[in-house]
């Protein structure tokens, strides 16, 4: 072989080698998404939000070391139907779905799971894979069946670990959890969700199992953290904390006063009965702020977090009232008076008032999102997939309803956005419109009496006291021409719109 040749080829090796470093290079310079997302967590439960008495040092420090959002909006006020809206990018008024129905309803193949995401629907991780990232969720999905067109499997992760069905999700001790389509034992026998103890001792043992699900779901969010130094991903956390049933290990009860519970929750409001619900609420949050804790040092053990976009949110508002009964607790137990769960917003989950849809919303990107800074810019769920597709440079496909969040939480000016939309079929029937600092609610639409149009100044008047409708026609005029043009049929989960 010539000297000639042996030139030319070692030529050629530099070169790829110099290439591969290159796309290398391009591959670890792309930030990685970690998008963290609480379950029924209230707009004002967290220390950062003005909480007095949880306690959530690890999510106020995520505040302290990025940004804080005020004026943040879920998609939905119930679990499915929010999480579509996030991972699709589409509003409520043109979601797929818009309520929690059980697939069964439609499906009778399937015995646990929700009414499916359909083949054609594309996920925000279905992006992030095509741009050839690494894509995981551990916790709970909503979406459809293992099996079905909305498997995770089918809607982008490469990886799912954690509760598929959200009724199943209401014990905290299940017997297995899937990863992708196969069943991971977890406890010998599952502890009910729910239970309603009349008389006699109300005992924590007794709703006890062996292995508390959220913990191996978490681990299993570290060893895939740990796995990923070389390539960029998106890591998607729906954790289950704090939606009842309220069982929390019994250690993390005992970090809480014993004289918050003057009286156990016999579970008259459905769920499972405590002895201390008070302080049993306060572990389920307290569970949910370590979980992010071991996230967050998974990010700096494996030297990522300066490249880690890190989102934390909640998918609705805190656990609304329930029953008939005199008791002061709320579903399951939870008592959202003592923990000032809504800092004074109107309504609970499955409200379009505030307190269903407002919830606390941070984001840390250390370098790249200012330390310590707060925002008043209005946003919702709908915004999420375009401001990660701009995030992360990913193409952005048609029809996303949001407007990107990046040049606020840049430190810029907000871009302009069109109003934001709910229409929700469930808990009567239920619509809202935000236009500008107004919002018009309109209730029981699915019943015999609809209601009329209310209008708040929710900036002003973020507890939604006082009903401006009779002096902004014009607010409720802007209202229906949105919700003509924004809101498409849904044969699945209908909502009637009078006089529209």
């Amino acid at each position: 072989m010539s000297w000639q040749t042996l030139r030319w080829l070692w030529i050629a090796v530099v070169a790829g080698v110099s290439g591969c470093w290159a796309l290398g290079a391009e591959a670890s310079a792309r930030p990685n998404v970690v998008f963290i997302l609480a379950d029924d967590l209230g707009w004002g439960e967290l220390g950062c939000y003005g909480q007095q008495r949880l306690r959530t040092p690890n999510i106020d420090r995520l505040a302290s070391e990025g940004m804080r959002f005020t004026r943040h909006y879920s998609g939905a006020p119930v679990c499915a139907p929010s999480r579509c809206v996030l991972i699709t990018g589409r509003h409520l008024g043109k979601a797929e779905i818009r309520g929690n129905i059980q697939a069964k309803v439609r499906f009778p193949e399937f015995t646990e799971g929700q009414h499916p995401l359909s083949e054609s629907a594309f996920t925000l991780a279905q992006a992030f894979r095509k741009a050839g990232y690494a894509t995981a969720a551990m916790g709970k999905w909503g979406l459809g069946p293992v099996g079905s067109t909305g498997d995770p499997g089918r809607k982008g992760f490469d990886l799912f670990f954690g509760y598929n069905c959200q009724a199943v999700a209401h014990s905290y001790y299940p017997e297995f959890l899937w990863r992708n389509g196969e069943k991971v034992s977890v406890n010998a026998k599952a502890v009910p969700g729910h239970r309603r103890q009349a008389q006699g001792e109300v005992r924590m043992e007794d709703q006890l199992g062996e292995v508390y699900a959220s913990r191996p779901m978490v681990a299993e969010a570290e060893r895939f953290i740990a796995g990923q130094k070389d390539k960029p991903f998106f890591l998607y956390l729906p954790f289950i904390e704090p939606h009842v049933a309220m069982h929390p290990p019994k250690e993390t009860v005992d970090r809480f006063p014993k004289d918050w519970d003057t009286q156990p929750y016999r579970g008259e409001h459905g769920y499972l009965p405590h002895p201390r619900p008070r302080a049993g609420y306060a572990a389920m949050v307290a569970e949910l702020d370590d979980h992010v804790g071991r996230v967050l040092k998974a990010l700096e053990v494996a030297g990522l977090a300066d490249r880690t976009l890190v989102v934390f949110t909640s998918d609705n508002g805190t656990t609304h009232a329930g029953g008939t009964t005199n008791s002061h607790f709320h579903i399951g137990g939870v008592d959202a008076a003592f923990f000032n769960s809504t800092a004074g917003l109107r309504g609970y989950k499955g409200s379009v008032y505030e307190g269903g849809l407002r919830v606390p919303m941070i984001v840390r990107w250390p370098g790249r999102v200012a330390a310590g800074t707060v925002s008043d810019v209005p946003g919702y769920f709908a915004d999420w997939f375009p401001t990660l597709c701009e995030v992360a440079g990913l193409e952005r496909p048609d029809g996303l309803d949001g407007t990107s969040l990046w040049p606020v939480m840049k430190g810029g000016k907000a871009s302009p956005r069109k109003p934001m939309v709910w229409v929700f079929p469930e808990y009567g029937g239920q619509v809202a419109v935000r236009i500008g600092g107004m919002k018009a609610v309109r209730q029981r639409l699915a019943t015999k009496s609809p209601g009329v149009w209310e209008v708040y100044d929710v900036d002003a008047d973020p507890g939604e006291t006082r009903d401006l409708a009779a002096g902004r026609a014009d607010i409720i005029g802007k209202a229906e021409q949105v919700l003509r043009e924004e809101a498409q049929p849904n044969a699945v989960f209908p909502v009637v719109l009078p006089g529209l």
